[in-house]
């Protein structure tokens, strides 16, 4: 297993400047990370930083609430795609889901992938927000949209991901659709246990300390 493939090396605080981002992308060359996951305004610059490497650019969409309307998330996704945007990451209408507007929150997820085409769509569905008959819904719903993977957390709610939200994902969706785990992984500890749990990819701020760490646990 290659654990820096299984990394979304993320940023995406207000207060990010430039230069953070330029960091970032020099992180994620060293260490071969998945991606990058960065605000749309940056993805021009992260695409031009990370120019013949491996790792992809990734943004968020809709975020982090969710609560945009489909018109805006859309023109917003197919924006970032034509920016450089190989992977997306939208946030569901939780209060839509949390209403019973199932037909709603499809046909949303589904109009940003329409947007996106061929390249990755992630959907957050917020996990801490729902309860898990409304997280297996919203995974179902994904994967009728079109989604590549679910994702369980923004990281700016009151909870991130735990194991029982990935193996309850990880349950609801077909082999087709994986799914990312982010919010509060910030050791080689956390990060493996969510794999184990079933997440093929990780959102995380501390990529390198997690790699790193398991650097360091194959010395002893």
């Amino acid at each position: 297993m290659e654990l820096s493939k299984y990394i979304d090396h993320t940023v995406l605080a207000a207060d990010a400047t430039r230069q953070k981002i330029v960091d970032l992308c020099r992180e994620a060359r060293e260490n071969d990370f998945a991606s990058v996951c960065i605000n749309s305004s940056w993805v021009p610059l992260a695409k031009k930083e990370l120019e013949g490497s491996s790792v992809n650019v990734c943004t968020v969409i809709g975020f982090p609430l969710g609560a945009a309307s489909t018109a805006a998330k859309a023109f917003e996704a197919g924006n970032a795609v034509k920016d450089g945007a190989a992977e997306v990451d939208m946030v569901i209408n939780v209060g839509a889901l949390k209403s019973g507007m199932y037909d709603f929150v499809e046909e949303d997820i589904r109009a940003v992938k329409k947007a996106v085409g061929d390249r990755i769509l992630k959907v957050i569905i917020e996990t801490c927000l729902l309860s898990d008959e409304e997280k297996k819904t919203a995974c179902r719903l994904a994967e009728k949209a079109g989604a590549d993977f679910v994702k369980t957390s923004t990281g700016f709610s009151k909870g991130g991901a735990t194991v029982e939200d990935v193996r309850l994902m990880r349950a609801s969706v077909s082999d087709r659709v994986k799914v990312k785990a982010s919010g509060g992984i910030r050791s080689y500890g956390t990060a493996m246990a969510m794999i184990e749990a079933g997440a093929s990819r990780l959102g995380t701020s501390s990529g390198v300390a997690i790699v790193n760490g398991e650097k360091s646990d194959a010395a002893y």
